[in-house]
C-alpha cells in the first residue's frame, strides 16, 4: 500500500487544494480501473512494468490537458504501480529553492514526487530541479559574497510526475527533461457514462444505462464533471423523487441544478449570452468579455472557452472573440442583420 504525504505550506492557493482533495474515493488506484486514455495507459503500463523489472524509478512523467481530465489520479496510481509513496505539491506553493531542497531530502528510493501547476515554478526553484532531475543531485549554496561556495549532495531517485494546465508556458529545458510528456483529451460519452457507472457503485446510487449515458453527454468530456453532476442529480432523485436515477429523473435533476442540454452551465451561458446580446456576437477582445461577466481572463481563457470552441459556439479570431450561428441558436436569438438605407446586406454568418 502507497503512503501518501501531501506537502502544503501555510499559504497553499485554493485550486491547489481542490485538486489534491475533490473526491478521493471515486479516484482509480490502478491503470487497470483507469477509464479512457488508452494510448497514454498504454505508454505509461510499458515504462512502468520495465522500471519495476529494473528495480528502479520510473522515468519523469509530464501530463498536461484542462483541468478534471486526471493527472493527479495518474500520479497516484504511479505511485500505486511503483509501490511508492506519492508526495504532492504545487508549482506556486513553492516560493523559494530551499522549500524544494526541504522536500527533496525527504524523498526515499523510488517515491513519486508531484507538483500540481508546475509551469508555475519560479525561476529560482526551476534552476534547482534541474540536477535533481538529471543526476539526483542538489546544488546548495553556502555562504554570499566572495565566501560563497555551491556543494552537492545527494538525493535518493525519485519519479517526478509534473501536471499542469498551461503547456506553453513550461520552459524548453524543463519539459526536455521528462521521459513522457503526454496530453490528455477530453473523454468520449461512452467512456464518460462507464465513469458515472462506476462512482454510482462507489456512491450506492440506483441508477440505470440510460440515466447515466444524460448524465455523461452533459459532462463536457470531464470525468470531475460527470462524479460531481452525478452527485447533484443523486441528491435531487432522493430529495424529490424516489432515489431511482432513470432518463426522466436525470433530464429533470440536471435542469433543476442549471445544466443545459449541451452541458453548458450558468457561467457558460453567461458567457454567451454577454457576446450576443451585448456586443452583437463580437468580434470583441478577450478582456472586455471577461469583466462583462466579472470572471478573471483566465477562468475565461482556460476554463469555458475550451468547450465552447470545441462545441462549435464561440471562434478565437484576430479580432476578438465571435459567436457562432449555432450559438444564437442555442440561445433562441436571431443573429443579427446589417441594413443600410431600409436595404439588408449580407449578415456576419450568411453565404
Amino acid at each position: 500500500m502507497a503512503r501518501e504525504q501531501i506537502l502544503e505550506p501555510e499559504a497553499t492557493p485554493p485550486e491547489v487544494v481542490d485538486e489534491v482533495v475533490d473526491e478521493p474515493g471515486l479516484r482509480p488506484r490502478s491503470l487497470a480501473d483507469f477509464v479512457g486514455q488508452e494510448d497514454l495507459k498504454a505508454k505509461l503500463g510499458v515504462m512502468l512494468k520495465a522500471a519495476r523489472a529494473r528495480g528502479a524509478a520510473a522515468d519523469h512523467l509530464l501530463f498536461s490537458g484542462p483541468p478534471g481530465l486526471g493527472k493527479t489520479t495518474l500520479a497516484h496510481i504511479v505511485a500505486t504501480e511503483m509501490q511508492a509513496a506519492v508526495l504532492v505539491t504545487s508549482g506556486p506553493a513553492l516560493e523559494r529553492a530551499g522549500d524544494l531542497a526541504s522536500i527533496l531530502n525527504q524523498l526515499e528510493t523510488g517515491d513519486v514526487l508531484f507538483i500540481d501547476e508546475i509551469h508555475r515554478l519560479s525561476r529560482a526553484v526551476e534552476e534547482v530541479l534541474y540536477p535533481a532531475m538529471e543526476d539526483f543531485q542538489l546544488d546548495i549554496v553556502l555562504g554570499k559574497g566572495p565566501a560563497a561556495r555551491s556543494i552537492r549532495l545527494p538525493v535518493a531517485p525519485f519519479t517526478l510526475v509534473g501536471a499542469t494546465t498551461r503547456t506553453g508556458l513550461i520552459t524548453g529545458p524543463l519539459r526536455d527533461r521528462f521521459g513522457l510528456d503526454v496530453r490528455l483529451d477530453y473523454y468520449q460519452p461512452d467512456e464518460l457514462a462507464q465513469i458515472v457507472r462506476r462512482a454510482a457503485v462507489i456512491l450506492e446510487v440506483d441508477i440505470d444505462s440510460d440515466g447515466a449515458a444524460e448524465i455523461a453527454r452533459r459532462s463536457r468530456g470531464t470525468p470531475r464533471i460527470a462524479n460531481r453532476l452525478l452527485r447533484q442529480v443523486r441528491d435531487f432523485a432522493e430529495v424529490e423523487r424516489d432515489g431511482i436515477i432513470d432518463l426522466a429523473i436525470a433530464h429533470e435533476g440536471l435542469a433543476f441544478f442549471g445544466v443545459d442540454d449541451r452541458g453548458l452551465d450558468k457561467p457558460s451561458r453567461s458567457l454567451l449570452s454577454s457576446l450576443c446580446e451585448r456586443f452583437a456576437g463580437g468580434p470583441v477582445g478577450l478582456k472586455t468579455l471577461a469583466i462583462s461577466v466579472s470572471e478573471p481572463t483566465e477562468t475565461v481563457e482556460d476554463v469555458y472557452e475550451p468547450f465552447l470552441i470545441q462545441q462549435g459556439l464561440l471562434m478565437r479570431t484576430p479580432k476578438g472573440r465571435v459567436a457562432t450561428v449555432a450559438a444564437w441558436e442555442h440561445l433562441g436569438l436571431d443573429p443579427p442583420v446589417t441594413t443600410v438605407d431600409d436595404q439588408v446586406l449580407p449578415g456576419l454568418f450568411d453565404e
